[in-house]
């Protein structure tokens, strides 16, 4: 048997369906004045300060800038070796949570192989983290961010992981299983989320800014309370929090707020919004 192939669920649906559509759907969101306005190029002797990325997942036309200011920004910061992205389950399906150990993920834009020994690591220092690729296969908080990823730095090897259980035990286990998979390793985390959905921009740029300031502070605990203790509708603290717990271990003195914005400030429809954001944990 081969190895398994996961589909693109969302290809003509959250991004274009096919290579050259999407290629310019992503340049147009590098080139948009919410991101760099510039096209992105790896910088192959940068400092490799950044350990974590928080970048959102929605339709590119709605969050593709805010998302390509992150990348814009890790291009220039090096070159990883291997990806972990996290993102949150939207679907249900699967375990608590979910990474994939073997197999390659298929986009427009070709394949990406997963690092079965990075997985491995990850799941063996996990007691939670489970082997299940049910969880993956509708699931589109991790494959909208591999365009970009495959954009910016062609055919790395990345690792999968999908949580439904996002609690501040839950994320603080995974995210230290993360950490002590990737010690010593070139890895670049890349947790996906977005932030408060469906709401009038004042109360979604008041609410995220709380959120924001605690990834400010790399203070997982304070993300978790603010998001319960507000109702902050933001899709994945889990993988922000566990992104946050192995950027610490691994050596992240902050984290660095580079852009936000709302579907509104898109559209001009402000009345009911999404709120996204793209972030880094740095050394």
């Amino acid at each position: 048997m081969g190895e398994p192939v996961r589909l693109p669920c969302q290809a003509g649906s959250f991004y274009a369906a096919s290579e050259r559509p999407l290629r310019k759907q992503i340049e147009e969101c590098f080139m948009h004045d919410f991101a760099s306005r510039a096209l992105p190029t790896v910088r192959e002797q940068g400092p490799r300060r950044v350990i974590a990325l928080v970048s959102p997942h929605a339709g590119y036309m709605y969050s593709g800038p805010v998302a390509a200011k992150g990348y814009a920004y890790v291009a220039d910061d090096g070159r990883p070796d291997a990806i972990v992205l996290v993102g949150p389950n939207h679907t249900g399906y699967g375990t608590g949570v979910s990474i994939m150990l073997r197999g390659v993920w298929r986009t427009p834009l070709g394949d990406l192989r997963i690092d079965s020994e990075l997985a491995t690591d990850i799941q063996r220092h996990s007691k939670f983290v489970d082997v299940d690729a049910g969880a993956h296969l509708y699931e589109h908080s991790i494959e909208v961010q591999l365009p970009f990823v495959q954009y910016v730095y062609g055919a790395v090897h990345f690792v999968p992981i999908c949580m439904r259980m996002q609690d501040v035990e839950v994320s603080r286990d995974v995210g230290a299983a993360i950490a002590r998979a990737s010690a010593g390793k070139n890895v670049l985390i890349i947790a996906s989320t977005d932030l408060s959905h469906y709401e009038p921009q004042s109360i979604v740029e008041k609410k995220d800014r709380l959120a924001l300031d605690a990834i400010s502070r790399l203070d997982e605990e304070a993300l978790q309370a603010v998001v319960e203790a507000h109702g902050i509708s933001m899709c994945g603290y889990g993988p922000v929090s566990a992104a946050i717990v192995a950027s610490k271990t691994l050596g992240a003195e902050k984290g660095v707020l580079l852009q936000h914005k709302t579907s509104g400030d898109i559209t001009g429809d402000r009345g009911r919004v999404v709120g996204y954001a793209s972030a880094v944990m740095v050394k």
